[in-house]
């Protein structure tokens, strides 16, 4: 585990009408917001704004992980049946493991609001020391699957060696292995 009070989080709406501003994107303020609710340490957001194009989702994401170092990259947008709608496909592309229980988890409280939920096709995966994670679009959406998931989300940055974050009181039950460093523990 790697100890950094420099920890970097990106933020990836995929939306081909935001980006050629034909309207406002809200869905990343309120993962900002959500995100400064739930996160004590200090940290900071790399804000972007992409069509639903595969390849450049793939990039943008490959930038996010590789270049700009950001330990935790949320994606919402482009998670639907919709031909345009291609997030989790180039989630997989970049990633090295594909985590399938984040998207599950998500669908699981989107079911109990809304009987289309089912169509959604959330996912999170691990790039290196990043972990990305695919949200809904919608920000009503946005706020009940991150809080469902985001007591997962500290134990899996500490067990890819990812800087660690520490969490509000507002996180209740985040859990963590009471062996930080399980690598280091099971190496001879």
């Amino acid at each position: 585990m790697v100890k950094s009070s420099k920890i970097k989080i990106g933020i990836l709406i995929t939306s081909d009408r935001a980006s050629k501003g034909k309207y406002k994107d809200t869905s990343g303020k309120v993962i900002d917001e959500l995100l400064k609710s739930y996160i004590e340490s200090p940290f900071t957001t790399i804000y972007r704004l992409v069509p639903d194009v595969q390849k450049t989702i793939e990039k943008t994401l490959e930038i996010l992980c590789d270049c700009d170092r950001c330990s935790l990259v949320v994606t919402s947008g482009g998670t639907g049946p919709a031909k345009r709608d291609v997030t989790p496909e180039a989630t997989k592309k970049v990633c090295s493991k594909i985590l399938p229980g984040f998207g599950e988890a998500m669908r699981a409280v989107s079911i109990k609001k809304v009987p289309t939920a089912i169509l959604s096709r959330q996912t999170a995966g691990i790039r290196s020391q990043s972990l990305i994670i695919n949200l809904p679009g919608s920000p009503k959406a946005i706020e009940e699957c991150l809080e469902t998931i985001f007591s997962a989300i500290p134990d899996c940055l500490d067990l890819i060696g990812a800087p660690e974050i520490q969490c509000t009181k507002k996180i209740k039950n985040a859990y963590r292995h009471k062996n930080k460093n399980p690598v280091a523990a099971t190496e001879p």
